[in-house]
């Protein structure tokens, strides 16, 4: 018997120090064992019974053969069951993440109208049914985008995670703009930016100032002014931006017309897009502490050390997700905009209601849920961040980045709104601008908000679109009529 207990690391004295004691343990556990070696130890049991009962018929090259089958046994097993564990942690990590990311939120529901969207496309036709169903199957994936965006700034630090966001936060309003652009379809993509910037600073600012002013009815919730003045002074840039080429044309002082338009466009969205380059900056490393919260008080804020600051899922999880979300609003926007024009007939209703009004739901679904959210939990600063924030961050980057795209592609993408869409926007950056300027909020701002909004989608559901072709203008009227 000592011959075997030699085979398995154990001098037959039980030396204390010796440097095989560590195999006792590792083989007292029989899930070690593979069928292989139990084969091999009762050979070995049948040869220590019979034949090598003496130790010096075992030369040395033959213990140290055998010593190294069953190292190379063990070995074999401890792989097998490796590969095995690993196989069955990546499956679990892939069912992980599909429940995380596509079951962790009700809104979801809504994703099976996407491929509705396209099999009503190719059975039926109807650009009514076509626009309704691909207009809800966005609307989740523009909410699961934002996330995935978020998860993936928290392994890219400040810097980065800033111009992530600065790509990816308003990146279904910027593809349904391609696509129109692609398809020529100019005024769309103005209407649609537009109506996204409006449809921010009036119904999802009004929605959370009058939500958190119900919630918190017996004080006035405050807010960080700085904050509210440095966006309330980009807003105003992009609507200097787009009020002079608008003049130039309606006042015919082109020194080239037609010309003198365009390259003023073209320069003055390079200008805003470095000023918003230069406001990151600003907002990330300057001027840390003009964007935190006045609760915090010179510490992190509550919510930073909530479990939700915490990234729910990896970071080429995040990768992964954030390429098929967009691949899949790139798929729905096409339909999307191709159904335009037959849902304004379908519908009885003007394109540019449509492009302002309807379109920016999609884009702005999870600004709106957030904002209110954060509002009814008296964190306005957040709330004002995703509202005006949003705003800021269209129309210093989004509207500049579509004109230059256009340059690129060839389109005739310009800062020229026309003056009804620019008076709008001119109107409702003042107002928002007076209301923010002291720094509180109730109810009461929040319901002027919404009816100042009211007041928007009504003139635009009555406003004849003054195109060069005229293309609209008797399918508006009838619309009206």
């Amino acid at each position: 018997m000592d011959f075997k207990l030699k085979l398995v690391g154990i001098h037959p004295h039980f030396d204390m120090e010796s440097p095989d004691q560590k195999s006792i343990s590792e083989f007292e556990d029989e899930s070690l064992f593979s069928p292989e070696r139990d084969a091999q130890m009762r050979y070995l049991d049948q040869i220590s019974s019979s034949e090598f009962e003496d130790e010096s018929l075992l030369s040395p090259e033959t213990d140290a053969q055998i010593k190294k089958s069953l190292h190379a046994a063990r070995q074999g097993s401890l792989s097998g069951d490796s590969k095995d564990s690993g196989n069955k942690v990546m499956r679990n990590g892939i069912f992980g993440s599909i429940k995380i990311v596509i079951f962790s939120t009700k809104l979801n529901l809504l994703m099976p109208f996407g491929p509705l969207a396209i099999l009503m496309h190719k059975l039926s036709g109807h650009q009514g049914w076509v626009f309704l169903f691909s207009l809800l199957g966005i609307t989740p994936l523009a909410e699961r985008l934002g996330y995935a965006t978020e998860q993936l700034a928290f392994y890219t630090g400040p810097t980065v995670g800033g111009l992530l966001n600065a790509t990816f936060g308003n990146a279904t309003e910027l593809i349904i703009s391609i696509y129109a652009l692609k398809g020529g379809m100019i005024r769309v993509v103005q209407q649609s930016l537009l109506g996204s910037i409006l449809s921010n600073m009036l119904l999802v600012l009004g929605c959370a100032f009058f939500s958190g002013g119900i919630v918190f009815h017996k004080k006035e919730q405050v807010f960080n002014k700085a904050t509210a003045v440095v966006n309330s002074g980009l807003l105003l840039m992009a609507v200097m931006g787009l009020l002079f080429p608008a003049v130039l044309h309606f006042t015919h002082t082109e020194v080239h017309f037609g010309k003198s338009e365009l390259a003023l466009s073209r320069f003055s969205s390079c200008i805003m897009l470095l000023a918003y380059a230069a406001y990151i900056f600003f907002q990330l490393t300057s001027q840390n502490n003009l964007y935190t919260p006045l609760n915090e008080e010179g510490s992190r804020s509550e919510a930073n050390l909530d479990d939700d600051d915490a990234p729910e899922i990896s970071k080429w999880e995040s990768v992964i997700w954030l390429t098929i979300f967009t691949a899949w609003i790139s798929i729905l926007s096409e339909y999307l905009v191709n159904a335009i024009e037959g849902t304004s007939v379908a519908w009885k209703m003007p394109v540019a209601f449509i492009s302002v009004v309807l379109l920016p739901i999609v884009g702005n679904a999870a600004e709106h849920a957030g904002a209110i959210m954060f509002a009814m939990k008296d964190k306005l600063d957040i709330s004002l961040g995703v509202a005006i924030g949003s705003s800021t961050q269209i129309s210093m980057f989004g509207i500049p980045f579509c004109v230059v795209v256009g340059w690129i592609m060839g389109r005739p993408m310009d800062l020229n709104f026309q003056l009804f869409e620019t008076a709008a926007l001119f109107i409702t950056v003042l107002v928002v601008a007076f209301l923010l300027q002291d720094g509180t909020s109730n109810y009461f701002k929040g319901l002027m908000l919404l009816f100042c909004y009211l007041i928007v989608a009504a003139s635009f559901f009555v406003h004849v679109d003054p195109t060069p072709e005229g293309q609209f203008i008797h399918e508006n009227k009838a619309c009206i009529m």
